[in-house]
C-alpha cells in the first residue's frame, strides 16, 4: 500500500508519543488483567478459613435465617442465602452491616454449632484479588477511584489512537516486516520486529480492550447523554417483571428448584435479598451459565420474585433483547467470560503479550535514540533515554514484584492486622515505589537484572506461603484444592530467572553505547572493541 512519507511520519509521531506517555500504565493494566482472568481461584486461595461449623443443608436455611434475625434484626434489611458453599463464601446465611468508614460494608456469616446454638463470625474476604483487579481497572494509579477512572478512560482512548496510528505506519511494509524477526547485533531492528509482530497479530484483541475500556470508563455520561437525547431524560430499559408481592418468601430449596425448571443448565451461586420501602423483599439471583458470555468474570445476575420464584430473564445472556445483548457482548469480550477456561488461558497469554508490547515499545524508543560510538571513547546517552530506561524497568518490574508480594502476604496478614485492604495496598505500593527508586539508583541495566531476581523471589514466596500453611506457621493456612495458584506461581519463577539471565548477558556483552550496558559485574569500564549480543 502506498502512503506518503509525510503522512507516515505524522502517524509515527502520534504512535510514539502516545506509547511513551501511556505505555507504562498500560503495562500495569495488562499484567494485572492477565492475573484477574483467574480472580475467583485466587480469591479462594487467599481467603482465610472460617471458624464456622459446616453449613447446614439448604433445606434448613429458613431455620438458620430465623435464628439470625432473632439475634441480629438489622440483617433483615439485606442478606444472602448461599447455595454454592466455598472458602470465600463459607456460610449458608450472610448479611452485611455498615462499617465506620463511608460506604464500608462488613459481612457476617452464620451457622449452627455442634450443640445447635447459633454461631456467627465476621467474614474476612481476601483483599489481594481485589487489589489486583483495581490495578487492572485503574492502571495502577494510587488515586481516588473517580479520578483514576477518568484517567483510565483517557488512557484507553489514547491507546486506541496509538493502535490505529501504528497500523498505518506499518502498512507500507506490512508484507515484508510482519513475519520478520531478525535476531542479531542490531538491537533496534530486533525490538522493532518483536514489537510489530506482537502488535499486528494481537490487533483485534487490543482494539476490543481499548474500546471496551473507554465504554467502562465513560458509560455514565454515555447513558446520561443517550437518555437526554433519545429518551426525554430517562432511558427505556424495556419491560420487566412486576414488583414482588406476597405474604412469605419461598424456602431457599424451593426457589432453587424453580430456577432449575426455568433455567436448565444455570448454576446458582446465591440468592441476595433486600427489603424495599414498602417492606417487601426484592431478590437477585447470582450464578453462571457457561454457554453464554457474561458481564461479570465469573457470574451473571438477574431479578427473581422471592414469593413466586419467577425469574426475570430479561437481564440474562441468551434471553436479552438486541441492544442489551450488544452491551453484554462488550463486557464478555473484555473479561473473556465465554468459552470456559480455554478462553481464559488465551486471554492470560494475550494479556502478557500486551504487557510485552508496551515494554518493547519503550525499549524501541530508547534504542532509536541511542548515540552510537564513533571512536574509542564511551558515549554519554541522553538523559531522556536514561530516565525512560529506569522508569521502564522500575514501573514494569515494580508492578510485577508488587503484585507477587501482596499475593504472598495474603496468608500472613489476616492473623496480624484488621484492615486487610489497606495493608495489601501498603505492601504493593511499598514494593512498587522501592523498585522504581532502585532502578534509578542502580541504572536500567543492573536494576533490571536485580529486580527480575526480586520478581522470582517474591513469586516463589507464593507457594512457599502455602507450604508454611500446612504447618500453620505464623497463622498461615492452606485450602484444599488451591494448588493451581501455587503451580502457576512455580511456573513463573524460572521464566523470571531466564529473563534475568538474558538481561545480565546483555548488560555484560551488549553495545557499550547503550543504556542497557553496564560492563562486567564489577562495573569496570569498557575495554577494547564493542561486543554485540542480544
Amino acid at each position: 500500500m502506498k502512503i506518503g512519507s509525510d503522512i507516515v511520519k505524522v502517524y509515527k509521531d502520534v504512535h510514539i508519543w502516545i506509547g511513551i506517555v501511556c505505555g507504562l500504565m498500560l503495562f500495569v493494566a495488562f499484567y494485572a488483567g492477565a492475573i484477574t482472568m483467574f480472580e475467583k481461584p485466587l480469591e479462594r486461595w487467599a481467603t482465610p478459613p472460617s471458624a464456622l461449623a459446616a453449613a447446614p443443608p439448604l433445606e434448613d436455611t429458613e431455620k438458620l435465617l430465623a435464628a439470625v434475625l432473632a439475634e441480629h434484626p438489622q440483617a433483615a434489611g439485606r442478606y444472602a442465602i448461599v447455595v454454592d458453599i466455598a472458602p470465600d463464601q463459607p456460610a449458608r446465611v450472610i448479611w452485611s452491616e455498615r462499617g465506620d468508614r463511608p460506604r464500608e460494608r462488613i459481612e457476617y456469616g452464620a451457622s449452627f454449632a455442634a450443640d445447635g446454638s447459633l454461631q456467627t463470625e465476621r467474614l474476612r474476604k481476601a483483599a489481594a484479588a481485589g487489589l489486583v483487579d483495581r490495578m487492572h481497572r485503574y492502571v495502577g494509579l494510587p488515586l481516588p477511584d473517580g479520578i483514576a477512572n477518568i484517567l483510565m478512560g483517557l488512557v484507553a482512548l489514547a491507546y486506541a489512537v496509538a493502535l490505529l496510528s501504528g497500523l498505518i505506519v506499518l502498512l507500507p511494509t506490512l508484507a515484508k516486516d510482519v513475519f520478520a524477526l531478525r535476531i542479531g547485533s542490531n538491537l533496534k531492528r530486533m525490538w522493532l520486529d518483536a514489537h510489530n509482530a506482537l502488535g499486528i497479530f494481537s490487533l483485534p484483541f487490543h482494539l476490543v480492550m481499548a474500546l471496551t475500556s473507554v465504554v467502562f470508563a465513560f458509560h455514565t455520561p454515555f447513558y446520561a447523554t443517550q437518555a437526554k437525547a433519545l429518551y426525554g431524560g430517562q432511558i427505556d430499559w424495556g419491560q420487566h417483571e412486576a414488583p414482588p408481592t406476597g405474604e412469605a418468601p419461598l424456602p431457599a430449596h424451593e426457589l432453587l428448584a424453580r430456577v432449575h425448571l426455568q433455567l436448565p443448565g444455570f448454576d446458582v451461586h446465591n440468592f441476595s435479598f433486600l427489603r424495599n420501602d414498602e417492606g417487601q423483599l426484592e431478590a437477585t439471583l447470582f450464578g453462571l451459565d457457561e454457554r453464554h458470555g457474561t458481564r461479570g468474570r465469573t457470574w451473571m445476575r438477574t431479578g427473581i420474585d422471592p414469593y413466586t420464584g419467577t425469574v426475570d430473564v430479561h437481564d440474562l445472556p441468551g434471553h436479552m433483547e438486541g441492544w442489551s445483548e450488544a452491551v453484554n457482548a462488550f463486557f464478555a469480550l473484555h473479561f473473556g467470560s465465554y468459552g470456559g477456561n480455554a478462553v481464559r488461558w488465551l486471554y492470560v497469554l494475550m494479556g502478557l503479550a500486551g504487557a510485552a508490547l508496551f515494554y518493547t515499545g519503550n525499549v524501541l524508543w530508547i534504542e532509536s535514540r541511542r548515540r552510537k560510538r564513533r571512536g574509542p571513547e564511551t558515549v554519554a546517552q541522553k538523559r531522556s533515554a536514561r530516565v525512560l530506561g529506569c522508569l521502564t524497568v522500575g514501573v514494569a518490574l515494580g508492578s510485577v514484584a508488587g503484585i507477587s508480594a501482596t499475593i504472598a502476604m495474603a496468608k500472613w496478614l489476616p492473623a496480624h492486622v484488621q484492615d486487610l485492604a489497606f495493608w495489601h495496598q501498603a505492601v504493593y505500593y511499598a514494593v512498587f515505589f522501592a523498585a522504581v527508586g532502585w532502578a534509578f539508583a542502580r541504572g536500567a541495566a543492573r536494576g533490571a537484572v536485580e529486580l527480575l531476581w526480586l520478581c522470582a523471589l517474591l513469586t516463589l514466596a507464593i507457594p512457599l506461603t502455602s507450604l508454611a500453611g500446612m504447618w500453620s506457621i505464623g497463622g498461615t493456612w492452606n485450602h484444599r484444592g488451591a494448588w493451581p495458584v501455587d503451580l502457576t506461581a512455580l511456573v513463573a519463577v524460572p521464566v523470571f530467572l531466564l529473563l534475568a539471565r538474558h538481561t545480565r548477558r546483555r548488560m555484560r556483552h551488549g553495545h557499550a553505547d547503550s543504556v542497557w550496558w553496564a560492563g562486567d559485574e564489577r562495573g569496570s569500564a569498557w575495554r577494547g572493541r564493542t561486543r554485540s549480543g542480544t
